[in-house]
């Protein structure tokens, strides 16, 4: 003999009523703070990203996936971007 158990009630609180209230996305936010520091930089004063430049906070970065970002922070062998899409934490090489 089998027991049948209920499915659990829905209590309306899922993945997209946390965006609406901004509680469930960080993702949407970096894009004004993106565009004012990043965006209007000319092409020209991003480096290209690789593992093996050390790089240090304010610096202006080229992924060639993410695009262009800006380091935001530094720990050891770890580098915090701010790209478009939001915020990434990246390697390279340290001092």
């Amino acid at each position: 003999m089998s027991i049948k158990r209920a499915k659990p009630a829905s209590r309306g609180k899922g993945k997209d009523s946390e965006n609406e209230t901004g509680m469930g996305s960080s993702k949407a936010a970096p894009a004004p703070v993106w565009r004012d520091q990043v965006g209007a930089k000319p092409d020209d004063a991003f480096f290209p990203y690789a593992l093996a430049t050390t790089f240090q906070k304010g610096s202006l970065i080229n992924h060639s996936k993410f695009g262009k970002g800006l380091v935001t922070n530094v720990e050891g062998a770890r580098i915090e971007v701010l790209f478009e899409e939001g915020s990434k934490k990246l390697g390279h090489a340290t001092s």
